[in-house]
């Protein structure tokens, strides 16, 4: 985890050093891999096609249709236009065990 990080957030570079040290990779070649991975998910839902990494999640792109909205703050109409979002669903598998370590660590101590 990044230093002074209370929430546990991990940034790319602490991917890349777990990689370095659970596959035995060098830091450039670990590097080079979490890069390739990314890149390619990346490529691939800029084609308009879904990720599913089984285990892990699905990565699916959803086109959404314009429609009518209102301006909270002058209450003017407005059209919103037509665009795709990306959804991220985590696994059973995924979501399974960030609840059991959830639970886990309000319940020990």
């Amino acid at each position: 985890m990044t230093k002074g990080s209370e929430v546990g957030t991990i940034v790319k570079s602490d991917i890349v050093d777990r990689v370095y040290e659970r596959v035995g990779f060098t830091r450039q070649e670990a590097a080079a891999a979490v890069d390739v991975v990314l890149e390619e998910i990346k490529s691939v839902l800029s084609k308009g096609e879904n990720v599913r990494i089984v285990g892990f999640a699905s990565f699916n792109l959803r086109d959404k249709k314009a429609r009518n909205a209102r301006n909270p703050r002058t209450g003017e109409s407005i059209i919103i236009k037509p665009r795709r979002v990306l959804t991220f669903k985590p696994s059973k598998h995924l979501l399974d065990s960030t609840n059991s370590q959830a639970y886990e660590s309000t319940h020990t101590g």
